[in-house]
């Protein structure tokens, strides 16, 4: 087997490594559901920390539970998952105040899917004011401590620095991905693109920097496909249904890019090695690219996005959320007019895991083949 078929299957089964993982090493595996925690401090306890993540399918399960218009199909899916005994082996969870629909499912998990371990961080929603480092950095020490107490030790510093460069180099080989994702050879499809990534959500981050490597390898040496369609960039909320992403590919588009929490952002911003080391995982927070919820109250997505379309070439851009999600709808008109200037068509396609994303074709055939006639 390929690394690349390792990389699908992993996707295909996502809980299979965690599993396993646990079994092997008696270890404990503390799911998050946000990108803004600190990984590093989770990892550096001994403890696995994985992504929680949709299913793509449709569920019945939770309406006994939740109020359904409250929730759009990613947070459903997830605590569905959760109710169905998929992630029986979690022993914790946490959140770092972001999504309001995520907030729920974190209550609701507690409520009737209980574990060992249930943390809250409090990220401020300004990342930007003049007190943010020290609160954030405040919230971090907190969280260290709640964690050591949890596992019974104390995280050693040379076990958090190993936790550093390790997501450090995950970070840097990732980047190499996305660099053959937008050449122009196509040596990579963005649907593996999306894969790879995602799978270093759900498996220890040593592994996955393996993988990359022999990866990066494998796809140098590939002939390139020379797709010649409009270069277009993926954006918009979280999105780990590598459907969605085929299915674009599949009608000519040569997707360059994406901006997706599940994507490139994820693994954008190093840890810079402070005499603090609290304070280097609160300053990446602060200063990675931020979600609709934390770009306040300076926007810097617009100036992000120009960038992007600038360094990588982009021609259209897709912009994908789910259904009922407040937070990339209200930001949408801002993002939208930021292309707009760019002169970077933009197409809206609204996901919900009950419908198939077939429906999707019309909208998006019309708009690749208006990209196209330019």
């Amino acid at each position: 087997m390929s690394v690349m078929d390792e990389f699908h299957e992993m996707v295909s089964s996502p809980h299979e490594f965690a599993r396993d993982w646990k079994k092997e090493t008696g270890g404990k595996v503390l799911g998050y559901m946000c990108s803004n925690v600190p990984e590093e401090l989770i990892y550096s306890t001994g403890v696995l920390p994985i992504r929680l993540l949709g299913s793509n399918e449709p569920e019945d399960v939770t309406k006994p539970y939740i109020f359904q218009a409250g929730y759009c199909s990613f947070a459903r899916d997830c605590f569905a998952q959760a109710l169905q005994g998929r992630y029986d082996y979690i022993d914790g969870i946490t959140y770092s105040a972001c999504c309001p629909h995520i907030a729920e499912v974190y209550y609701d998990w507690q409520r009737y899917v209980p574990v060992s371990f249930a943390y809250q961080l409090h990220l401020p929603t300004n990342l930007q004011g003049k007190h943010s480092k020290k609160y954030l950095t405040g919230e971090l020490e907190d969280f260290k401590r709640s964690l050591e107490e949890w596992v019974g030790k104390g995280i050693h510093l040379d076990r958090f620095d190993n936790a550093v460069k390790i997501y450090n180099r995950n970070r840097h080989l990732m980047a190499e991905i996305y660099e053959l994702l937008k050449d122009d050879e196509q040596k990579i499809t963005a649907a593996e693109a999306a894969e790879i990534a995602i799978s270093g959500m759900l498996m220890d981050k040593e592994r996955h920097n393996q993988m990359l490597e022999q990866a990066i390898n494998e796809i140098r040496a590939r002939e390139g496909s020379g797709n010649n369609g409009p270069r277009i960039m993926l954006l918009g909320s979280v999105n780990n249904n590598i459907e969605v992403i085929s299915f674009i590919e599949s009608l000519g588009a040569h997707v360059v890019v994406d901006d997706y929490c599940t994507g490139r952002r994820y693994y954008q911003t190093d840890v810079n090695f402070e005499l603090n080391r609290i304070a280097a995982l609160a300053s990446r927070l602060m200063e990675k690219p931020p979600c609709p919820l934390k770009d306040l109250p300076e926007r810097r997505r617009p100036g992000y996005y120009a960038d992007i379309i600038d360094n990588f070439r982009v021609e259209g851009a897709i912009y994908t959320f789910q259904r009922l999600c407040d937070p990339h709808g209200l930001d949408y008109p801002v993002i939208e007019k930021t292309f707009t200037e760019k002169g970077v068509p933009m197409l809206k396609l609204e996901l919900d895991y009950n419908v198939p994303v077939g429906q999707l074709r019309t909208r998006t055939e019309a708009f690749l083949e208006m990209l196209q006639s330019f």
